[in-house]
């Protein structure tokens, strides 16, 4: 467990034993910690009994699938009492922020299944307000201008078991600091010259509360407001207030941010009172094994092409999930897995593909492909003749149906199928060895074709032609099924297979440079893959597909006409399950 702030044992232990309460309560509930506190607040009639969540992203990036949990929980909660989400773009630092970003961030709400309704604001909306209530700060002897560098402004702040030191600006006068402020705003200093603090208490024990600044000078042009601003809001001054004026009622966030809330909470009484005042409430992140969350290194993979952009399958991007064909109801799924509490955890990526694989299981439709083909030849098979078989669709779904699959002489079934000299409970095909053809004929191998380096160019069979589905022999069992495609028909597609992006476990936890931890078989092309008409005739970008025996896959963006392509979104081996019945 990973307590979020650095105390005493005694309050590690007052902390410790109000989550396990929390945890009592939830169980009896049905309700998470933070769906408790909402409740109560509602039961309560604070605020008028309103409820008014927001998610607040700043447009510097993509979304990832810790964002994924963060918007679940804000318009989840919303919806589950009947209350309303706003969307705040967190546009506070023109110097990373960009549209590509926001448009990003719109399309994975609502493909999550959201949406914010008229509710869309951004904090430059309060640039106006801000700046006065840093006025009024500033006239009301709370705030000054500081002249020092940040590192000289980082060494004076002290140390969690030091007094800070005040600033040698720390008691200038009103007039002086309205002033800079102004002076600031206009373009006259540098940036990182001088910055606006909010005056509270240097020998605090919350680190926070040490003078924390409110502006810093940026010149960038913002891309909503243009240069009408030099300076812009610190997160801890902006995010509290713009929550006030927009009349949300329960600010939700992540752990780190515990530490915060007492600053949240005193910015925020600047402007409100009795009747209503926003509540800042935190959960834990969602950490997840063979990946990183940080969008500074996400930005990194991508700028640097390590990965082939923030939509790469690899990613833990929402777009890259989207991609490689995960879906938002398994998203949600693995999500309510894991559950929301107040520490710290390392999620396995294994529950996530599970849940992955319980959607698809369900929804993706049966297909046959061949990844590594080898011709299979029924010799006493018509070599004029074609059938048609019929194979399920999705046996998990009666109304999936069936749908047509040729067949014929001449198949594809994969090369690792055969064995000339197989060990024991090998139930492929190898010489004199039965197996069924999915959905269609016993066959038994009666020998192969070699190449002059001994390489296996056919595999010769023969049909039994009493099993087929509605003959006597039909229920004829053996212990080998193979699937397969009818080589006359069968179309070539290109496969692209997806492993985990990085090699070790928690490359967070890693010394070094986190890009030495990459996986260097994370991405693996196949352009020969062989699969049935039926599937090239039929699949479009997005659509969901099992391949019999090997996995399901995902058509690409990539695909155009004549030119298919798959993404390997999950295996059909249920490794998370399996560990979980060793346990």
């Amino acid at each position: 467990m990973t307590l979020p702030f650095e105390g005493c044992l005694i309050d590690q232990k007052n902390w410790i034993m109000a989550e396990i309460t929390e945890e009592i309560k939830e169980n009896e509930s049905g309700l998470n910690f933070v769906e408790q506190y909402i409740k109560e607040d509602l039961e309560a009639g604070k605020n008028g009994g309103r409820l008014n969540t927001r998610f607040p992203p700043e447009p510097n990036g993509y979304l990832h699938i810790g964002h994924a949990k963060a918007i679940i929980m804000d318009f989840g909660a919303a919806e589950k009492f009947g209350g309303t989400c706003n969307l705040r773009f967190d546009d506070t630092n023109p110097q990373k922020e960009d549209t590509e970003y926001v448009e990003a961030i719109k399309r994975d709400i609502h493909w999550l299944g959201f949406d914010w309704g008229d509710r869309l604001y951004y904090a430059s909306d309060y640039f106006p307000q801000l700046w006065d209530l840093a006025v009024r700060m500033i006239k009301e002897g709370k705030a000054y201008v500081d002249e020092q560098s940040s590192e000289e402004i980082a060494r004076q702040k002290g140390t969690p078991t030091q007094p800070g030191q005040n600033s040698p600006y720390r008691d200038r006068p009103v007039e002086e600091n309205l002033r800079l402020f102004e002076a600031m705003n206009r373009g006259e200093f540098e940036e990182g010259s001088m910055v606006l603090r909010a005056k509270i208490d240097m020998s605090s024990d919350n680190m926070h509360f040490r003078d924390p600044i409110m502006y810093r000078i940026i010149k960038t042009p913002h891309w909503r407001t243009g240069d009408t601003w030099k300076v812009y809001p610190m997160y801890d001054f902006a995010h509290g207030q713009s929550d006030y004026f927009e009349g949300v009622t329960h600010s939700i966030c992540t752990l780190e941010f515990v530490p915060h809330r007492p600053l949240y909470e005193y910015f925020v009484k600047e402007l409100a009172d009795e009747t209503y005042c926003p509540r800042q409430i935190e959960f834990n992140r969602l950490n997840l094994t063979y990946t990183v969350m940080s969008k500074r290194k996400l930005l990194q993979l991508v700028k640097e092409g390590l990965v082939r952009g923030w939509d790469d399958p690899r990613m833990p991007t929402l777009c890259g999930l989207r991609r490689r064909g995960y879906t938002p109801s398994a998203i949600k799924n693995f999500v309510n897995r894991i559950g929301y509490t107040k520490y710290e955890a390392l999620n396995h990526i294994e529950l996530l593909e599970h849940s992955v694989r319980e959607d698809l299981n369900a929804t993706a439709t049966r297909v046959c492909a061949v990844q590594n083909p080898v011709k299979l030849i029924l010799d006493n098979y018509p070599e004029d003749k074609t059938e048609v078989m019929l194979l399920d669709s999705n046996p998990e779904d009666p109304a999936a149906g069936k749908h047509e699959m040729p067949f014929s002489r001449e198949l594809w079934i994969e090369r690792e199928d055969f064995m000339e000299n197989p060990p024991k409970k090998f139930f492929r095909m190898s010489p004199g060895n039965e197996v069924r053809l999915k959905g269609a004929y016993i066959v038994k191998c009666t020998g192969v074709d070699k190449d002059e380096d001994g390489n296996i160019t056919a595999i010769h069979a023969d049909v039994d032609f009493d099993t087929r589905n509605g003959l006597p022999g039909a229920d004829r069992k053996v212990k080998g099924t193979l699937h397969w495609v009818n080589v006359p028909t069968a179309v070539k597609v290109e496969v692209r297979d997806y492993d985990r992006l990085f090699s070790v476990e928690n490359p967070s936890a890693e010394e070094g440079d986190f890009r030495d931890l990459l996986n260097p078989d994370s991405l693996k092309i196949r352009e020969n893959v062989m699969v049935e008409p039926w599937l090239a005739e039929n699949a479009k970008v997005g659509d969901h597909f099992q391949f019999q025996r090997l996995g399901y896959y995902t058509v690409d963006p990539d695909s155009k006409d004549g030119h298919l392509v798959f993404n390997k979104t999950i295996g059909l081996r249920d490794t998370w399950a399996k560990e979980q019945k060793k346990g």
